[in-house]
């Protein structure tokens, strides 16, 4: 999508949130499965009574199963129906949308503004516990379980070897023509006090299946199977 916004259109921001547990993630997909985008452009196009689909750009395309709080989007709306719907675009969305996902805010963009390349930075935070009995059933779409005891300290050096820019393409799905060098701002994990391990990883943006290739191999060394050079080396 171009940065510059089509004459007699607007770029709204969209700001959401959404459980990805029966999402097959972000992205449209052919054959009907039900995506994240596609639900909320349908709704788009249900409440401003609109015989086309207006697309959506998203900060960071999620894989099946992610669940997000922070997401931004953005859409090209015709200036009429903006004109005709701003202010009541919100509720009507609440309305039509299914429980598991919800538009938070809806406004018209800054001059120049795009949800994808406009953003600095992603974050993810990813859950593990590796209590003997299991997952909490309250938690079990949110948090993995792993029946290893896990040594933090091990994995938190493990990941400083990570950090900076790098060729991750070992830890990506390839996809035709897109590169796998990013950059790591952040992965550090921390045991809460009801034992759930929280990684948080944060960098400029993620290739396809990242976040849970790092986890994974920082698991083999919280375990023990690995060393803490291991990771890098891969």
């Amino acid at each position: 999508m171009s940065d510059e916004v089509q004459p007699g259109f607007v770029r709204v921001r969209l700001d959401l949130s959404y459980d990805g547990t029966d999402f097959h993630g972000w992205a449209k997909h052919a054959g009907g499965r039900r995506t994240v985008q596609g639900e909320i452009e349908d709704a788009l196009r249900t409440v401003t009574r609109s015989g086309e689909t207006f697309e959506l750009t998203v900060a960071g395309r999620t894989d099946a199963g992610v669940h997000a709080r922070g997401q931004v989007a953005h859409v090209e709306l015709p200036l009429a129906v903006w004109g005709e719907h701003r202010g009541k675009l919100l509720k009507r969305l609440a309305g039509r949308l299914s429980k598991d996902v919800r538009v938070w805010a809806v406004r018209e963009a800054p001059s120049g503004f795009d949800a994808r390349f406009s953003a600095i930075w992603r974050r993810y935070a990813y859950r593990v516990t590796d209590n003997p009995g299991g997952v909490d059933p309250l938690l079990r779409n949110h948090v993995l379980w792993h029946d290893w005891p896990l040594d933090v300290d091990a994995m938190n050096e493990a990941a400083r070897f990570l950090l900076g820019e790098h060729d991750f393409a070992a830890y990506c799905k390839r996809r035709e023509g897109a590169t796998t060098i990013r950059t790591l701002q952040q992965l550090s994990l921390v045991r809460g006090d009801d034992g759930i391990i929280t990684a948080t990883v944060r960098a400029d943006a993620f290739c396809h299946n990242m976040v849970r290739s790092l986890i994974g191999a920082l698991l083999f060394v919280g375990d023990g199977h690995r060393a803490s050079d291991w990771p890098a080396k891969v």
